[in-house]
């Protein structure tokens, strides 16, 4: 417990720290990441390189732009020599959550990791990287300095992220996508479901740890930080991209982390995940955690304010009648999800991220969908990094999900 609140502290302080700054230091932090991300970026030359080809496995590197001009990368995954035709090989999209990259899917061992083992069970395998992330920086027009490059939340993940991605890979394999979701990245699935986008090129969705409805989230560090308004006051502030490896001071926790063991630094933030190898945070913090718009933050504030699942709230009936057309923000309707499409749903009882509470909300909403297209799971001992980095995940979580893919 002494943990996990001076961690809070540490967050908090450092985050009213930035939040009293002017323009020019709130970005000293960001500025200094870019330039070690630009130089990473030169060592590593992507995520194949550095990550996927040291496996043995052959990988891929793609981009695909945006309707509004973001550069977004994707990596494609393949076993070597599997002895099956493109044609014969279903692919899989895997969309990491907030705070992360593609490198999500990567960061467990090869005989362990989601990305690989769908790769030896002969799936085409396609990682995702949102927009702002380290190798998704590019934009037609605009750099990451630029304030208007930050300009977005998850809204526009939907609305523009998602239908590149998934028409960049339908177009390239000719076939509909199995698509796997983690934390963030069932929210975007979720939403654009809710307004039936998507449905001519997906085969199913799997939604790991869920996140729809955030107003019973537990998490100390994110309830803090919105019943403070802290997004919002980095925001007035002038701070536009927000970069947790500036605010968290990453290197020195990695010299912290190489002494002892860490996994417990991410409790206040996760909930208490039973199954990280001690190891598994250098790894982690070698690649992750990765920038995301602040205003994004604003908006999964508001979410767990109010409980709902709208569109971003511009915080008066003028803005949101430009918007929106109406006073107050759109919701998406979970119940509105096709009740055909089949859907994977694991979720964990000690999260505190996708509470057990918010994610019986979700459930109540998919209650008339087709008993025979929807597994639930649920496991009494996961927590929110567990569903992608806990060291039995393959054996309690990966192994029925790729039987569930098999059978759609």
């Amino acid at each position: 417990m002494a943990n996990a609140l001076a961690t809070i502290v540490f967050l908090l302080t450092l985050l009213c720290r930035s939040a009293t700054g002017v323009r020019t230091d709130a970005f000293s932090l960001g500025s200094q990441r870019r330039l070690s991300n630009l130089d990473a970026v030169a060592d590593d030359n992507g995520i194949c390189q550095s990550m996927v080809e040291p496996q043995n496995y052959d990988c891929e590197e793609h981009t695909v732009t945006t309707q509004d001009g973001y550069i977004l990368s994707l990596q494609k995954i393949t076993a070597q020599q599997s002895g099956r035709t493109a044609g014969d090989r279903p692919p899989v999209m895997l969309q990491h959550g907030l705070f992360m990259d593609g490198i999500t899917w990567l960061l467990l061992p090869a005989d362990k990791s989601l990305a690989f083992l769908l790769a030896d069970s002969n799936f085409d395998v396609w990682i995702t990287n949102t927009r702002g992330t380290k190798y998704s920086r590019g934009h037609t027009s605009l750099s990451p300095d630029d304030a208007a490059y930050w300009d977005w939340t998850w809204d526009t993940l939907v609305s523009s992220d998602l239908p590149a991605v998934f028409n960049y890979v339908y177009n390239q394999t000719g076939q509909r996508l199995h698509y796997v979701g983690h934390s963030l990245g069932t929210l975007m699935a979720l939403a654009a479901l809710s307004k039936e986008q998507l449905l001519d090129m997906l085969r199913s969705a799997v939604l790991l740890s869920p996140i729809a409805y955030m107003g019973q989230m537990t998490s100390p560090a994110a309830r803090s930080a919105a019943e403070n308004f802290l997004a919002e006051a980095l925001y007035s502030s002038g701070v536009d991209e927000f970069d947790p490896r500036g605010v968290l001071a990453v290197e020195p926790l990695q010299d912290i982390c190489h002494k002892t063991d860490c996994t417990h630094m991410l409790t206040s933030f996760t909930g208490p995940n039973c199954c990280l190898n001690a190891t598994i945070m250098d790894v982690f913090l070698d690649h992750e955690l990765q920038p995301t718009s602040t205003k994004n933050l604003i908006h999964l504030a508001q979410m767990i304010r109010d409980g709902n699942i709208s569109m971003y709230d511009y915080g008066n009936k003028g803005q949101n009648m430009k918007h929106y057309g109406q006073a107050t923000p759109p919701l998406y309707n979970m119940s509105s999800i096709p009740n055909d499409l089949p859907l994977f749903l694991s979720y964990g009882g000690a999260d505190a991220l996708s509470d057990v509470q918010d994610v019986k909300l979700l459930l109540d909403s998919l209650k008339d969908h087709d008993e025979d297209r929807l597994v639930i799971q649920y496991r009494e001992d996961y927590a929110h990094a567990d569903f992608v980095m806990g060291e039995n995940a393959k054996e309690v979580l990966y192994d029925p999900l790729m039987a569930f893919l098999r059978l759609q």
